[in-house]
């Protein structure tokens, strides 16, 4: 499932330097709690003592704010700059402040440097159905050793590494290389019957499986069956590109079989400066298989499989993409008994009273609908609201469980009740795959 939050980020000034977040006690280490939503690491922050949501991206270098909201934050040292990055736009307006002080927790840095976009366009709160702040990158990662528990949904910030060291006998070392701040490995990826050796960032910002740049890859032949689908949001604007399943990719010992690939055209690609002999990025889609630990200091990625190992590489089946757009108020009854001794006869009566109470429910739409999928088919459009799927109200639902209805399994009948400018509507469809791997 791709989740439009597919980021990289080049900056038209040189990069400060900064220190990076350490921890701020004699602790050993310092657990951190993450929500999990639709593959991406969100994490809750203080930015010069304001409560921030970030999520947690490897493929950027930096720290990044671009929905404060209503929140008041006092920023220092404030200069402007231009952004560029992945996507069809050319260049986007920011800012860029000093000696901020970020904490998690007890991880904590007081001389942070910060970027602010100012496009209020770019935000992908929507898309995720909570509040999101921004994002941090590389200096999460470049002092101390950080585990990332999928199941368990926890961070382990390492600060003794003969502790550390007792918990990785059973996992497998990848040699990572830190280049320009973000992590790269070569991995071994089948496309058809040929291997081809593979350098790829480790993005923890991307919810998709796996990325490839078929223009950087010699002699590279797209597998059919593939479609043509909006593959996420990049600085710059929409990322589009076609979207198959690979045979395998191989990471140390691992195997991955049948993974889900996408590959942005090379207009979306234009204005990035990749680094020499890149071909893609590992998304989490992948990531969220193993335990891993991030080891910047030594370049070492340790990783060893974990209950989500085996699952199948799933994708959005529907063809829809929703969103988040805003919050309402809905009536809720509930009933109270009362019961009342009758003076004339012996038996008891019983008043039923009802309370009103109003609750904020979410509302969602239809971010975009992919020509000739289950759902285009059947009559769904762009912006129509959703009302219910399969007879549970959408105001009940969350939208991971909305996007995780649409990965079941192929067959299975989804029926949509939507309203379009006022009118409902029903729809029915069965969910089809749609880039099935096809053994040659």
């Amino acid at each position: 499932m791709k989740l439009g939050i597919i980021l990289w980020l080049m900056i038209s000034f040189s990069v400060f330097g900064q220190n990076g977040l350490k921890i701020a006690s004699h602790e050993l280490q310092e657990k951190i709690p993450f929500r999990l939503i639709n593959n991406l690491i969100f994490v809750e922050a203080q930015i010069n003592g304001v409560p921030m949501t970030l999520l947690l991206d490897t493929g950027v270098s930096e720290t990044i704010l671009f929905s404060i909201d209503d929140k008041e934050i006092n920023l220092k040292e404030v200069e402007k700059l231009t952004f560029t990055g992945l996507g069809d736009g050319v260049e986007t307006q920011g800012l860029v402040s000093k000696k901020n002080e970020i904490k998690i927790g007890n991880f904590q840095d007081a001389n942070h440097t910060v970027y602010i976009i100012l496009d209020i366009d770019f935000n992908f709160s929507s898309q995720v159905g909570i509040p999101v702040n921004g994002i941090i990158g590389h200096d999460f990662f470049v002092n101390h050793p950080i585990k990332i528990d999928y199941p368990r949904k926890k961070i382990t910030v390492f600060t003794d590494r003969n502790k550390l060291k007792k918990k990785l006998k059973k996992y497998n070392a990848i040699p990572m290389a830190i280049i320009n701040n973000k992590p790269y490995i070569y991995t071994e990826v089948m496309i058809k019957n040929s291997n081809i050796s593979s350098k790829l960032l480790i993005d923890t910002g991307n919810s998709d499986a796996l990325w490839l740049f078929p223009s950087n890859m010699k002699d590279f032949q797209l597998n059919e069956p593939y479609i043509d689908d909006y593959l996420g949001r990049g600085f710059n604007g929409d990322i589009y590109g076609k979207k198959n399943r690979i045979k395998q990719l191989q990471i140390g010992p691992f195997l991955l079989k049948k993974i889900t690939t996408s590959m942005p055209e090379d207009l979306a690609i234009k204005n990035l400066k990749f680094v020499p002999d890149r071909v893609g990025s590992i998304g989490e889609e992948i990531l969220k298989r193993f335990d891993v630990v991030f080891d910047y200091q030594n370049e070492v990625l340790w990783i060893k499989k974990n209950q989500f190992f085996d699952d199948v590489f799933q994708f959005n089946l529907s063809g829809l993409e929703f969103k988040h757009i805003g919050m309402h108020w809905q009536k809720s009854d509930s009933e109270t008994k009362e019961t009342i001794a009758n003076n004339t006869q012996s038996e008891n009566i019983v008043f039923k009273n009802f309370q009103y109470q109003f609750q904020l429910k979410p509302l969602y739409a239809i971010a975009s609908c992919r020509p000739n999928s289950p759902a285009y088919l059947a009559g769904v459009q762009k912006e129509d609201q959703l009302v219910s799927i399969n007879g549970k109200p959408a105001t009940e639902m969350t939208l991971q469980e909305i996007n995780s209805i649409m990965k079941k399994e192929e067959g299975k009948q989804i029926t949509l009740k939507i309203t379009r400018k006022g009118v409902p509507m029903n729809f029915s469809f069965i969910l089809k795959d749609p880039i099935p791997y096809v053994e040659e």
